[in-house]
């Protein structure tokens, strides 16, 4: 008699597991649970009954299990909550759909040349215009100035 063995086809959808056939994600999730809900188990079971206890701390304990077992389409339950609440909340309702044409874009790009290139002209035109000045000369509209100071 022959004993067979399924092995998946789809080697990357395989998981290691470290103990208990537990991957680490599960393992840390679960070991949190535990040392939350253990202790409020015994918190609650003081003011009520036991039922209640067992209730509150399944409860306590949920959100935790649902974090480590949950997995839809390879994405964990945090990323997927996380694309979730962009999508209702963040992101606009209505999204615009806009292409990028390339000759738009071009000529965005000559409009930015041509920009540049009349302010280089212009840069060279005042630079023609003013004659540059020495060290210890000082502006015309100086002796202008301290002229009308004096009066």
């Amino acid at each position: 008699m022959a004993s067979y063995i399924a092995v998946p086809r789809d080697l990357t959808k395989v998981k290691s597991k470290i103990m208990f056939n537990l991957t680490k994600r599960q393992l840390i999730c679960f070991s949190l649970a535990a040392l939350v809900g253990v202790p409020s188990f015994f918190l609650l079971k003081k003011i009520g009954s036991t039922s209640m206890a067992a209730m509150g701390m399944m409860v306590i304990m949920m959100p935790m299990f649902f974090f480590a077992m949950y997995e839809k389409n390879g994405q964990p339950l945090e990323v997927y909550l996380g694309h979730f609440i962009q999508a209702s909340f963040i992101r606009p309702k209505i999204r615009i759909y806009q292409t990028d044409n390339y000759y738009a874009a071009l000529i965005r790009q000559a409009a930015a040349e041509r920009q540049i290139q009349e302010v280089e002209n212009s840069v060279q035109l005042y630079k023609e215009a003013v004659p540059e000045r020495k060290e210890g000369d000082r502006p015309s509209g100086a002796s202008v100035q301290r002229g009308l100071r004096k009066k």
